[in-house]
């Protein structure tokens, strides 16, 4: 079933408040100014800050 987008709407990072967005192959929930990627676990997202895994970004050119 996934994450519904109306929540997705309302959910903020909770270690810096910006906009999260859910991965491309639904796995988790990446934080669009920190990186830290939340894991779904049985359909319900774990926003807790320890929980979550930085992802690496791609260095700039």
């Amino acid at each position: 079933m996934g994450v519904k987008p109306e929540l997705l709407e309302i959910l903020a990072c909770p270690a810096c408040h910006a906009k999260i967005e859910l991965k491309a192959d639904g796995s988790g929930l990446r934080c669009t100014a920190c990186h830290r990627v939340y894991p779904i676990r049985d359909e319900i997202p774990v926003l807790i800050v320890e929980e979550a895994s930085l992802e690496e970004t791609p260095a700039a050119a």
